[in-house]
């Protein structure tokens, strides 16, 4: 078996050793995805087929061991998997560093196959939560506005503007300063276009008992579940734009069936609403079980304020630094809102957000410009100018033209 052959040696070896292409160790004994971070979501997936296959719990069990490792402390904010540039790695434990991450888009788009596998294999919420954070901030942000120009790799923080892509011409891959018309290596695009037109099987599942809703977007769900019971819903909803997710019944036949929605990790005070009034939902799953009547609703209402992150004490590229995120859509500060380099911005006092006309405003102090003979010495107070700027969607940045951009603001 093909997953059963990594890990002895059976490649030559290369300047960044084996673990580039998860050689090194075998695939029940490794703790973590490492190497390539494709590569190693690729055969994690594989994996993880070969193990439903064959009722293989110990390989399973292995899958799940090293994705959570990779998740914890290999991921960054966005889902982007590989910090690495040379060999488009993921890096070691806690290395998150914003200015050079790689987080490739082909990385975004395994990363969401592994966690497809191991969401139909044990159907743990948690796998959904990072298809749907991978999906609007890594392979979202891929694709201009154009459509027709791409991101190879995703960076956190952009320090240079940079020149736009010349459209007659291949690009580097690495290069993240605008988006491309086409790479020297081409996997990229056309991988997106593979995921956007397989999207709609990344919705929802069901099994003989009812449907289980993963991801939300405007839907028509029908499926028999057991003989006699035919069932179907619409989906209503203009999310992530807005929480409101509405569920229309719209076949119902045979019977009592479960209708259940995945309730995001980050969505606290969630509430569901059906013919039994409204309730809270906590952050997991919420099931509805009854004989549906066609035209019934079901509305889950999620929390949509912008919120503060915090990153972990560990990462010691972004420690003391702060994001912003609303609902599963990391936010960015770019220069053009800022009318400064990014470089320049810094929070003083607590973070304070305002949402004015369904725009996010973050008070940010910039720095004066100054020069310096020696950058290091005394603790010196930075001279700032306290404004209220707009963040934009992470996945927006770098459409209207050259620009710095950072998603981690320091404190």
């Amino acid at each position: 078996m093909f997953v059963e052959r990594r890990g002895h040696g059976t490649l030559a070896d290369i300047e960044w050793g084996r673990v580039y292409f998860q050689d090194d160790v075998p695939v029940r004994e490794a703790d973590s995805l490492r190497g390539h971070a494709v590569r190693a979501n690729y055969l994690a997936a594989g994996a993880v087929d070969v193990a439903v296959e064959r009722g293989d719990a110990d390989l399973l069990d292995a899958v799940r061991r090293q994705t959570s490792h990779a998740i914890a402390r290999r991921t960054y904010l966005t889902g982007g998997q590989g910090s690495h540039h040379q060999d488009e790695a993921f890096g070691q434990d806690w290395e998150l560093p914003s200015d050079r991450a790689y987080s490739e888009t082909c990385a975004g788009v395994s990363s969401m196959m592994l966690s497809w596998r191991l969401l139909l294999s044990d159907g743990s919420p948690e796998h959904a939560d990072l298809i749907e954070r991978t999906l609007y901030n890594v392979v979202a942000t891929a694709v201009g506005q154009d459509g027709t120009s791409f991101f190879y790799a995703n960076t956190l923080h952009q320090r240079v503007p940079g020149e736009p892509a010349d459209p007659e011409s291949t690009s580097p891959r690495a290069s993240s300063s605008s988006r491309a018309p086409w790479f020297d290596v081409s996997c990229c695009p056309p991988n997106v276009a593979r995921t956007f037109a397989a999207l709609g099987a990344y919705l929802a599942t069901a099994d003989d008992d009812g449907i289980q809703v993963h991801q939300y977007a405007g839907s028509e769900i029908r499926t028999t579940l057991r003989p006699g019971v035919t069932v179907g819903v619409r989906v209503e909803t203009s999310y992530p734009d807005a929480g409101d997710i509405r569920l229309v019944i719209t076949e119902s036949t045979g019977g009592p069936w479960s209708l259940t929605l995945r309730v995001p990790a980050w969505a606290v005070g969630a509430t569901i609403s059906d013919a039994d009034g409204t309730r809270t939902a906590e952050p997991g799953t919420v099931s509805v079980r009854r004989s549906f009547a066609v035209g019934e609703e079901v509305v889950l209402t999620l929390p949509m304020a912008p919120r503060v992150t915090h990153p972990h004490p560990l990462i010691d590229a972004v420690r003391g630094s702060i994001a912003v995120e609303r609902g599963p859509v990391v936010y960015a500060l770019e220069s053009i809102d800022l009318g400064a380099d990014v470089d320049r911005a810094v929070i003083v006092g607590d973070p304070e957000l305002d949402v004015r006309g369904g725009e996010i405003l973050l008070r940010v102090g910039v720095r004066a410009s100054e020069e310096a003979s020696w950058p290091y010495g005394d603790a010196v107070d930075p001279v700032v100018e306290e404004t209220r700027v707009r963040l934009i969607p992470y996945r927006e940045w770098g459409n209207r033209g050259p620009s710095t951009m950072r998603v981690w603001i320091p404190r």
